[in-house]
């Protein structure tokens, strides 16, 4: 059945107070130095402060609400990756060695030592960290002088925003040298374009092909129609002229050098300015109206021409016929059909040179419109090109003047929301924090020393312990004494501590208590036979089997029996020490015969007889491994209700077990924290080998603040645990406290 989980924390605290007095003085020295030396070096420290300072950063540059185009791109906090945050990366530019040195330098910072400061010692220092969910940057600095702090703080922001600010302008003078160095290339590949425009126009003589093609049509459809009229004019001159030949006959034979008037030099000379300007008037016809002034003035140079001409034939026919003499003296009427025939085939002569010259003109038109489509071709390709090298020329001056402007502004991303200034306060050495962690640690060595000595430590601790290792009846607990129940006198020419026979002294005490539980539970140990003999041992000296001896002998005369107590320690005896008694005769001279039992006990009160050990001998085992012990032993359960032997304990010799086959059992008596968990083994193995009758064990030395079990401190519960362990016929029952 498992405990209540109360009850097990209970046991558990219990376990480690018990542990903490087992070990109180180590345990107490190591929390001291532990706090001592915390105290010390809290002491010995300097105060140091921290001052704080706030940066804010803004996605995009100041500039960009005034002009939206202008520097776009420059100062904006844009990470490569959307799961980075750009702040923290402003932050390892703050914690860059670049910022860190010039700070350093700027300041003239020292280390202890009057060097110049390391930045791992600065960085050490120096804390940035990013208030969360927003793009604030906190930078603190801790140093021993609150002013140095709250210096350094606001020169390395200062710095910082100066290195911000030059970062991100040198992108825009980079930007600016860049379009400085491409703006003369663009304006000379500009005016190399159009200065190849220029020429191409004046070497085609292009002004507007477009138009020159529409007037080049309208020119041509105009001749065509001029050539109709003129065609018309000279089939009606060559009509009249072939109607004036037939009309005049033979005259015409006379008037034959008439016909070639116009091989004379004066009239083919007006012929061809006829003839050119008949070609102009043709061509100015199709690009002006009638009363142009140009038109205007070509058709009065031709009707002069004309009038010129007539004059000239007139003097070329008259010259002929007075060169002809009687041939030319024709009639009146004849005369006038020569001269109309002269008009005529003058105005034949014309009209050819008007039809040949808007010949020539529609060829040179026709020539010129079937040359558009490639001027054309190639005036768009140099206007293309010039609109291209226009376009980046008038590009690369705006961005010129957008950049001039974005560099000229203050473009930081960055700006100061909270100045550091000298704190009040240091934040370390935290006393309360040091003190406490201090004693925590105090505490956790101390605890930690306890359980290595409690690992170290291989003795029996507790009354459960005795109890699990000799696995015995549990016949009686014996508290240990207080202070104030001193039993130790000095002895002083043995020089040893004697102990009192306390139940005697005080016999309602605990201590007494204790005794006369024993003596119960010895007396319905067995009740089918009464002890009468008991050997008294433990597993090793100084677990106090003397005392108990001597005590459990006063308990039981106490209650009206006849108790021998033999000291039968031939090692080192202390009944007569503890009774103040001689010791020149006693068990060891009666044994050897030199005495008679009735000479050497000594009666201290009427039921209680003491028989010391005598004369120590050289070999006690031989003295007490003989029958004339058995005989004793036999006379002795004779004439006293109880005898109980004082015997060595069982590491130091094996008289225990010899007198253990004499009597009627062993009392084992157990001292926790004097016998080791080894000596008990070999204890409990020795006995067990030997074939004793052990009839139970005794913890001595318990103390009843430090363990689990309880003790009844009045007579009236002791009657009554007499009581029922007389009705149980069963040992000591040892309860636990609730």
């Amino acid at each position: 059945m498992s405990l209540p989980e109360s009850t097990e924390s209970s046991v558990k605290l219990q376990q480690y107070w018990l542990l903490l007095k087992r070990h109180y003085l180590p345990l107490s020295i190591v929390f001291g130095v532990v706090v001592a030396l915390t105290g010390i070096s809290l002491a010995l420290q300097k105060p140091i402060y921290e001052a704080e300072g706030k940066l804010l950063f803004r996605k995009n540059s100041p500039s960009s609400s005034y002009l939206p185009e202008v520097g776009k791109g420059i100062g904006e906090l844009q990470p490569l990756q959307e799961q980075n945050n750009p702040v923290d990366t402003e932050a390892e530019i703050i914690r860059s060695l670049p910022i860190i040195k010039k700070t350093i330098t700027r300041l003239e910072l020292k280390d202890e030592s009057g060097k110049t400061l390391k930045p791992e010692q600065f960085l050490k220092k120096l804390d940035v960290t990013d208030v969360k969910k927003t793009d604030v940057l906190q930078i603190t600095y801790r140093d021993a002088d609150p002013n140095k702090a709250a210096t350094v703080v606001n020169t390395l922001m200062g710095i910082y925003l100066e290195n911000n600010l030059l970062a991100n302008r040198s992108e825009a003078v980079s930007a600016r040298e860049f379009v400085q160095k491409q703006l003369p290339r663009a304006e000379t590949s500009l005016r190399q374009s159009e200065s190849e425009l220029r020429q191409f126009q004046e070497q085609n003589k292009v002004v507007d092909l477009n138009e020159e093609k529409r007037a080049a049509v309208a020119i041509i459809a105009d001749m065509q129609r001029q050539a109709a009229n003129a065609n018309a004019g000279l089939a009606d001159a060559k009509a009249q002229s072939e109607l004036l030949k037939q009309q005049l006959g033979e005259t015409l034979n006379s008037a034959g050098a008439v016909t070639s008037v116009s091989q004379f030099p004066a009239v083919q000379g007006i012929l061809k300015e006829i003839q050119q300007i008949e070609s102009q008037l043709a061509v100015e016809q199709s690009r002006f109206q009638a009363d142009f002034p140009n038109v205007v003035s070509l058709k009065q140079k031709k009707a002069s021409l004309e009038q010129l001409l007539k004059q000239r034939l007139k003097q070329v026919v008259g010259e002929q016929k007075l060169l002809r003499g009687n041939s030319l003296q024709n009639s009146e009427f004849d005369q006038k059909l020569t001269e109309e025939f002269v008009r005529a085939e003058a105005r034949r002569l014309g009209l050819s040179s008007q039809i040949a010259a808007i010949s020539n003109v529609q060829s040179s038109y026709r020539e010129r419109l079937d040359r558009l489509p490639q001027l054309e071709q190639l005036q768009r390709a140099l206007e293309r090109k010039i609109q291209t090298a226009q376009s980046t020329y008038l590009l690369l001056q705006q961005k010129l003047q957008e950049i001039r402007i974005a560099e000229n502004q203050n473009i930081g991303n960055a700006r100061v929301i909270s100045a550091a200034i000298p704190p009040e306060e240091a934040v370390a050495p935290r006393k309360m924090l040091y003190l406490v962690t201090g004693i925590m640690l105090g505490g956790i060595l101390a605890a930690a020393t306890g359980l290595i000595l409690e690992k170290l430590d291989k003795s029996l601790r507790s009354v459960e312990e005795a109890r699990k290792i000799f696995g015995y009846t549990l016949l009686g607990i014996i508290p240990a004494l207080k202070k104030s129940e001193n039993i130790f006198l000095r002895d002083r020419s043995l020089e040893r501590a004697t102990p009192e026979i306390l139940v005697q002294e005080s016999p309602r005490s605990p201590f007494s208590q204790a005794y006369r539980m024993l003596q119960a539970n010895l007396k319905f140990l067995n009740s089918d036979k009464q002890l009468k003999a008991i050997v008294v041992t433990s597993s090793v000296p100084k677990e106090g089997k003397s005392t108990v001896a001597a005590n459990l002998a006063v308990t039981i005369a106490q209650m009206g029996r006849k108790v021998l107590l033999v000291d039968a320690d031939m090692y080192r005896p202390l009944q007569h020490e503890i009774w103040e008694l001689p010791n020149h005769l006693g068990l060891s001279n009666i044994i050897v015969g030199q005495t008679e039992p009735k000479t050497a006990i000594k009666k201290i009160t009427a039921n209680l007889h003491i028989l010391t050990s005598g004369v120590i001998p050289p070999n006690p085992m031989a003295l007490l491994d003989s029958q004339r012990m058995a005989s004793l032993v036999t006379v002795f359960s004779a004439n006293y209700d109880y005898t109980i032997i004082d015997t060595p304990a069982l590491n130091a010799a094996a008289d225990a077990a010899i007198l253990g086959k004499m009597t009627d059992g062993v009392l084992l008596v157990v001292r926790p924290g004097v016998v080791d968990t080894a000596a008990a083994i070999r204890a409990k193995e020795f006995l067990e080998k030997s074939g004793q009758h052990v009839l139970g064990q005794v913890v001595n030395g318990f103390n009843p603040d430090s363990e689990q079990y309880y003790y009844y401190r009045s007579s009236q519960s002791e009657e009554d645990d007499n009581v029922a362990l007389a009705e149980s016929h069963s040992p000591l029952s040892i309860s636990k406290k609730r």
